[in-house]
């Protein structure tokens, strides 16, 4: 849950973000119709509050060669606390792993994993998936293609702004 109301200045301050995050603050400011001090002061709160988590750069897979993706699905044997926490700092901990989703009806997790080739998926399968004697089963999907990739959340429609 938001702990604060986000107006539509902050929404403009958002999209611009989510789109570029590199601009400066002169510019978003013109960007968003708002004074640079303003907009400093907007995007400081939006981090304060965690709205923001972090600003980073998205790099192309393919130009740094680790060009497979896989989607894979792990169920454990036993499901306590303890076991999905043990579970979720390892995958943490695992460069490869680029996202991981507790989830219900079916798999107890989905991983998003990045590798170079097939080898260094299967080397990292066996050390972080199957080392452990509380994997059950490991279901694995590889992309052939990625036809859309985004991390932009469509705040209006989700805040009904607008």
């Amino acid at each position: 849950m938001l702990n604060t109301t986000l107006d539509d200045l902050d929404v403009r301050i958002l999209n611009q973000l989510q789109t570029d995050a590199s601009v400066t603050n002169q510019a978003l400011a013109e960007i968003v119709h708002a004074s640079p001090p303003t907009c400093m002061r907007r995007v400081r709160r939006l981090v304060k509050l965690g709205v923001i988590e972090k600003q980073v750069a998205l790099v192309a897979p393919e130009k740094v060669g680790t060009t497979l993706t896989a989607i894979v699905e792990v169920t454990l044997d036993t499901q306590t606390a303890e076991q999905l926490q043990h579970f979720e700092t390892r995958v943490q901990h695992e460069p490869a792993v680029l996202q991981c989703y507790r989830v219900s009806t079916g798999p107890d997790f989905v991983l998003i994993t990045q590798v170079r080739d097939m080898p260094a998926y299967h080397a990292l399968v066996n050390r972080a998936l199957t080392a452990s004697a509380n994997v059950r089963n490991v279901r694995t999907f590889f992309s052939i293609h990625r036809s859309k990739f985004d991390v932009r959340i469509d705040l209006e429609r989700h805040l009904a702004i607008g």
